[in-house]
């Protein structure tokens, strides 16, 4: 491995299929042990072909990942999850090096690798397995319905460039490599320079695993250098870090009038809130004491969601910053990362430790006492160690700009009061000026409601903590692949995460529009009033035509069609499904009160009734590829249906989705019920699932 070489090594690139460093640089950066100061490698990235890079993932990466489907691409993010666990323990060694300790580990490691197993199931179970991505439902363009418009989204054809922080070198990779390699984008990683070595081995065991497609990973260790000016509108730029360096590379030519896509996801002073009516004495304190000295010392406060501001009422602050501090004292133990009873490791760099007192200094002069530790006590740890120690501060005036405009990126916390007026605690977290994540602790579902809805606009993410989910709840800080992760002004202004919504980041949603025959062809999904094979009871009956519900996957074909015959409703059928259910709602039982109603013509079926006569007349009963109905989706009633009326369904094999690893897939029919004056009485879709090839154990008919 890498860290294992000798000092004057120079970490490698791994650009257009190869592994390569230059020979001898000009300038190279030197990248230090936390825990002790040795030098562990040198970095460089010149001599590597930049735009070479790019063009490379435009041409081989996107040809090769183009090859698969969304859930192809899905189901190798499992195994490449897989394949990583199985090595974690050997990342879990080269990060103690940066000052990881072994919880810390489950944080960066163990939480990208989860991150990988979350989008690869949710771009399985989520998202059509092809290409193409439809977005909302299809707008009628014409009275006829020849002219439709739809949205589509199709994989941007570029690459997709991560920049990105020294304090994730695992999980700040891999949660935007998933997202990316689902949309089928090729992506350059650029880490950040002084944990790079850390992501060198993750990629290196990542191609070592033979499961990427060629092109679709690429590696730049080292400075960016001009790799912003190779960019155009084809590429996406997601960048992590401060938001100084943000807003140097959004000012770059490529981004301003190249059309570079630019996200940011930049630093944060993040608040917690503590409502009035948590006392001492109360599980809110207590869960809010804890998630407030869990974000000071995981990862040594090194993270972007890491809380910074502690908002408390006057009457609390005392009790908290002494419960605070008296768990500060009780549980860490500040030391090497990988030293038995460690509990908090070093800062990431000396670097690093030297702009967390200055910070945490610049707070101090600003009016903030300390409270507990303080940059005056880094003389107690090995020097050549980046140590700092867990730091409490505590400031009179709550408005004090530089509690609002200061982050100390480490282990520090500043305490300021509000007068238990809600609007006032929103008031305060609002002068973060755009945050990642607040939480409000409180169990007032009232206080709740008014500080959520009062500082959501200015927060990506707003964690409640309370009773019911202090044992629960994952915590302020962690990112979860699910939801999004970003937050406007200071935080970036941009979005990570948020489950398929990421993966559209590298996707561009294009309006189409045309008829529907056409918008079938584009999207692979059946639109009203396009071609059908379409067949009939009677055809099915008399052998001339075969049930679309007697098909495999194997033939089965998008636009196959049954049309059912009229179906007679009598008053009596009406009566006994509301006796028979309990549903004797008075449209269905009582005529007089029907036809007051000014949507009822007289009694009227019910919808449910409508929904179970439809099976009924499009359902065929033999056993067959058909295993089960799964659901119903997008269910409307348009037209009501009342005694002596009749009614017919068609159904149509609206989108078919293979599944990769099972030996069935979904099929989604269209189906729409009309009466017997070819009015729609309802329309949805039925969610089936089906065999792709016809099921041995049952007979062919």
């Amino acid at each position: 491995m890498t860290i294992n070489a000798p000092a004057h090594t120079i970490l490698p690139s791994f650009a257009q299929g190869q592994w390569q460093a230059p020979e001898n640089p000009e300038k190279v950066a030197q990248v230090f042990d936390a825990n002790t100061g040795e030098i562990i490698t040198g970095v460089s990235s010149e001599d590597i072909d930049i735009a070479g890079m790019v063009d490379y993932a435009r041409t081989v990466g996107q040809k090769s990942l183009g090859d698969l489907t969304i859930h192809q691409r899905a189901l190798k993010l499992k195994e490449l999850a897989q394949y990583l666990n199985g090595r974690k323990e050997e990342l879990y060694e080269i990060s103690f090096r940066a000052g990881a300790t072994q919880r810390d580990h489950l944080i960066d490691t163990d939480g990208g690798i989860s991150t990988l197993f979350v989008f690869s199931s949710k771009g399985r179970r989520e998202m059509p397995n092809s290409n193409v991505v439809i977005d909302g439902q299809t707008e009628v363009l014409s009275r006829d319905g020849s002219f439709l418009g739809t949205h589509i989204y199709n994989r941007i054809p570029g690459v997709a460039v991560q920049i990105n922080a020294f304090n994730f070198p695992v999980w700040g990779m891999l949660e935007k490599f998933a997202p990316s390699f689902i949309a089928g984008v090729p992506t350059i990683v650029k880490p950040a320079t002084s944990t790079g070595y850390i992501t060198e081995a993750a990629v290196r065991m990542m191609l070592e695993s033979g499961i990427l497609p060629e092109g679709s990973l690429q590696l730049l260790s080292g400075s960016a250098r001009d790799l912003l000016d190779h960019l155009d509108y084809r590429d996406h730029v997601a960048f992590t870090g401060s938001l100084n360096t943000a807003n140097t590379l959004r000012s770059h030519e490529s981004v301003l009038n190249g059309g570079v896509r630019f996200t940011a996801e930049a630093d944060s002073l993040n608040a917690a809130i503590l409502g009035p009516d948590a006392t001492e004495d109360t599980p809110e304190f207590d869960a809010f004491v804890k998630a407030v000295f869990v974000e000071m010392t995981a990862k040594a406060g090194q993270k972007c969601t890491a809380i910074r501001r502690v908002i408390v009422p006057e009457s609390i602050k005392e009790p908290f910053i002494t419960a605070l501090a008296d768990r500060l004292n009780d549980k860490v133990t500040v030391g090497a990362a990988n030293a038995e009873g460690t509990t908090m490791g070093p800062l990431a760099s000396k670097d690093q430790q030297q702009d967390v007192a200055d910070a945490t200094q610049q707070l101090i002069d600003a009016g903030g006492k300390v409270r507990l530790g303080g940059p005056d006590q880094v003389a107690q740890y090995d020097e050549a160690g980046a140590f700092f120690p867990p730091t409490i501060l505590e400031f009179d005036d709550a408005d004090t700009d530089a509690v609002h405009t200061v982050e100390a990126f480490g282990p520090v916390t500043s305490v300021i009061t509000y007068q238990d007026d809600v609007n006032e605690a929103v008031r305060l977290a609002a002068r973060g000026a755009g945050s990642l994540v607040a939480t409000v602790t409180s169990n007032d579902d009232t206080f709740v409601a008014d500080a959520t809805l009062g500082i959501s606009a200015h927060h990506g993410r707003v964690h409640v903590l309370n009773r019911d989910t202090a044992k629960s709840s994952t915590g302020h800080g962690s990112p979860l692949p699910h939801l999004v992760h970003g937050g406007p002004g200071r935080a970036g202004g941009g979005e990570e995460l948020g489950g398929v919504r990421a993966v559209k980041h590298y996707m561009q949603r294009t309006a189409v529009q045309g008829s529907p025959d056409m918008l079938t062809a584009i999207t692979g999904v059946w639109h009203q009033g396009a071609k059908a094979n379409t067949v009939t009871r009677e055809q099915v009956d008399n052998g001339t035509g075969e049930h679309p519900f007697r098909k495999p996957l194997d033939s089965l074909r998008i636009g196959d069609q049954f049309a059912s015959e009229l179906r007679h409703v009598s008053l009596q059928e009406i009566l006994d499904f509301a006796e028979e259910t309990g549903d004797k709602f008075y449209a269905h039982v009582d005529e007089e009160a029907a036809m007051a109603n000014p949507f009822f013509p007289r009694r009227v079926a019910h919808g449910y009734l409508l929904v179970s006569w439809a099976a009924g007349l499009f359902v065929d009963a033999a056993p067959g590829p058909v295993l089960a109905n799964y659901g119903l989706e997008n269910l409307s009633f348009i037209t009501p249906v009342t005694y002596d009326d009749s009614i017919r369904v068609t159904l149509t094999a609206k989108q078919i989705t293979p599944r990769v690893t099972d030996e069935y897939g979904e099929v989604r029919w269209d189906a729409v019920l009309h009466n017997q004056n070819d009015e729609i009485v309802a329309t949805y879709d039925v969610l089936t699932l089906v065999t792709k090839t016809w099921p041995e154990q049952y007979p062919q008919q």
